[in-house]
């Protein structure tokens, strides 16, 4: 196959972006740091931190570097181009004979965008990517090899900063990225499964690093009253420390048979379907449950522990006295602004019903008392499921844990800040997938998709309560 000089300017074009990329972001990681240590009150730099600017001021200077030589291999690109046309033109010269020869019909030509390899026109559920990342593993047929090609060098133009994030992997093919109106449209069915994680304070994470390191003040300065004119004022020295939260992989799979990879039956509604799912359940389960820095191993449990016989003026009390010690813990910082919960614990809340009134009111219902507030227009997938007479918005969500106790049949309820609940995600993620090792025996192929993130509750002690206990068991209706 011929080489086209306009794929070699596009490569190199590409190749000048993620340098410019890089350039940027090393004057963005100094930019950073500096301000990190002001805002820190700090005159000086750490040594770790010197080292990390000298690290990014090298980078940048790397950089700048490749940009000369790229500048000027894209100029002596476009020189060839500019001789290229200039041959055409030539060619095309006539000397007119005046001889005419028989008529012949005008063409007419249009000149319109280049498709992307894959688009939603032709492959609405990902039929074809999906085929031909798995024939592409097994048969290295390449034509699927081709067309995965082309979209990722079309990926490299229109999102190549997640690009560099993709990680080879022992199949024969790289990472790859899945095509983002896959993503777009599966995104409800996602959002269905980490209910918890989409009310989340979200920050994008850093390209690089496996860890997020988030300053802390943890001696604050003072101000107090002068004992007598000058006479020695209140003076403390601000500390600061780092709070190092992981980044975490969430990955999900599906094996897939050679049946479905060869014949594509259900292989469109199944495995993209599943993926996504088992990726956003993971995630959320692990805000939530995840040991020490979880959601439950980190709340502090309001008054200690419920006694048998609950009535929902006893659970809505503890839920404000959560609350009260969120607010106290916070101040100013955040405010308490949502109860998360398992979905049968709602439910009974709903349930509940006084003498002339229920605890929960359907939205706009006329009833003799202001109490919470059901929105009929919401479920699972929507957001908040209602509203407490105190405000807090509910959010219902199944990684909540209700196997506790001696019995195993016990759930929790949490109190937040939204804004203090922290999460740290690639744009879109997730957005890779790769084929690995078949299974041979059982004719299957494992289909892997990953994505990184990070999160942290721990910025403030006791930003997060619970209220939990005996007297939280399945709910009897």
């Amino acid at each position: 196959m011929p080489i086209l000089i306009d794929d070699v300017i596009t490569s190199i074009e590409v190749e000048h972006e993620h340098a410019v990329r890089a350039r940027d972001k090393s004057i963005a990681e100094v930019k950073y740091i500096i301000d990190a240590a002001n805002r820190a009150g700090r005159t000086s730099l750490t040594a770790e931190e010197s080292a990390r600017v000298e690290d990014a001021f090298k980078a940048r200077d790397e950089a700048k570097t490749a940009l000369v030589g790229i500048n000027s291999k894209l100029d002596q690109a476009k020189r060839a181009k500019a001789e290229e046309i200039d041959q055409a033109h030539g060619q095309e010269q006539r000397v007119d004979t005046g001889v005419r020869g028989p008529a012949r019909p005008t063409a007419t030509t249009s000149v319109t965008r280049n498709e992307r390899t894959y688009r939603k026109n032709i492959d609405r559920k990902g039929t074809v990517f999906l085929r031909d990342v798995a024939r592409q593993f097994l048969y290295q047929d390449p034509d699927a090899a081709f067309r995965l090609s082309s979209h990722m060098q079309e990926e490299r133009v229109e999102r190549s900063e997640y690009m560099e994030r993709a990680n080879a992997g022992t199949g024969n093919f790289a990472g790859l990225v899945v095509p983002q109106y896959l993503v777009d449209m599966y995104a409800p069915a996602v959002a269905a499964m980490r209910p918890f994680a989409d009310v989340c304070n979200k920050h994008e994470l850093p390209s690089q690093g496996m860890t997020v390191n988030i300053p802390l003040l943890t001696t604050a300065t003072s101000v107090g009253l002068q004992g007598s004119e000058n006479s020695a004022g209140s003076s403390t020295a601000p500390n600061d420390t780092l709070l190092t939260e992981n980044v975490q992989t969430a990955t999900g799979n599906v094996t897939l048979s050679r049946q479905a990879i060869d014949r594509g039956y259900g292989i469109d509604e199944v495995t993209m379907q599943d993926l996504f799912k088992r990726y956003a359940t993971n995630l959320d389960s692990t805000l939530i449950n995840q040991a020490t820095t979880g959601l439950s191993a980190l709340a502090g449990t309001f008054a200690g522990t419920l006694a048998s016989g609950l009535s929902i003026s006893t659970l809505y009390s503890k839920i404000l006295g959560a609350t009260a010690g969120v607010e106290a813990n916070l101040l100013a910082q955040a405010i308490p602004s949502h109860v998360i919960t398992y979905s049968s614990r709602w439910y009974w809340m709903s349930a509940q019903v006084g003498a002339n009134f229920p605890f929960i009111n359907q939205m706009g219902a006329a009833y003799p008392w202001n109490g919470g507030v059901a929105d009929a227009n919401s479920n699972y997938n929507t957001g908040p499921r209602g509203v407490l007479p105190s405000g807090l918005k509910v959010i219902v969500d199944n990684n909540v844990p209700n196997n506790l106790g001696v019995g195993t049949n016990q759930d929790e309820l949490y109190v937040v800040a939204s804004d203090e609940c922290h999460l740290w995600e690639d744009p879109d993620a997730p957005i890779f997938i790769r084929a690995e090792q078949p299974a041979a025996a059982s004719l299957g192929v494992l289909m892997v998709l990953y994505g990184y993130f990070a999160y942290s509750f721990r910025r403030y002690t006791g930003a997060v309560q619970k209220v939990a206990g005996a007297a939280l068991t399945t709910p009897s209706f």
